[in-house]
């Protein structure tokens, strides 16, 4: 079967949750998760949670095991924590949740990156995996970052993705 033949058969829209992790953003002024939200919805998904937390393990780790519980949600963004600083702990805190990786995600993301911002790009560590039949994207907290990821990678491949994560 081609991967024409897969994207006819995946679903136009998604359930969608996004995660902002954030020690300073309220919901008034978390540019990057009304980004997503926005973005994802003129793509036709459905955004169906919306949450910040704190930059902490802990908070992380339980807002994304509600998310993978609920049974409405079909994919998790993530957007903060993935760069190189002390606080930058999203990756650490997802790490448990992975069970399959998606490293072409990160690899293009970056690439991508770094024809916008130069070799700064290699500070991201944006990644993407399978968990429990739902994909999670982990993606820069900075708005710029998070549409580029989202517009160009994401929204694209959505339904596919989650389609054949399901399958």
């Amino acid at each position: 079967m081609s991967v024409e033949d897969h994207k006819s058969k995946a679903p136009k829209s998604v359930n969608l949750a996004i995660i902002t992790v954030s020690d300073t953003r309220t919901e008034a002024d978390d540019s990057s998760g009304m980004a997503i939200a926005d973005i994802m919805a003129r793509a036709g998904h459905i955004i169906v949670r919306r949450a910040i937390v704190k930059d902490e393990v802990e908070e992380i780790q339980k807002a994304l095991r509600e998310l993978i519980e609920d049974t409405g949600v079909q994919a998790v963004v993530i957007n903060g924590g993935t760069g190189i600083a002390r606080r930058d702990v999203t990756l650490e805190a997802i790490t448990p949740f992975q069970e399959k990786s998606i490293p072409g995600f990160g690899e293009l993301f970056r690439v991508l990156s770094f024809n916008q911002v130069g070799s700064a790009a290699m500070m991201s560590r944006a990644s993407a995996f399978v968990t429990e039949g739902k994909i999670v994207f982990c993606l820069p907290g900075s708005e710029k970052a998070v549409r580029l990821a989202v517009e160009k990678l994401i929204a694209p491949e959505l339904g596919h993705m989650v389609w054949e994560a399901q399958r």
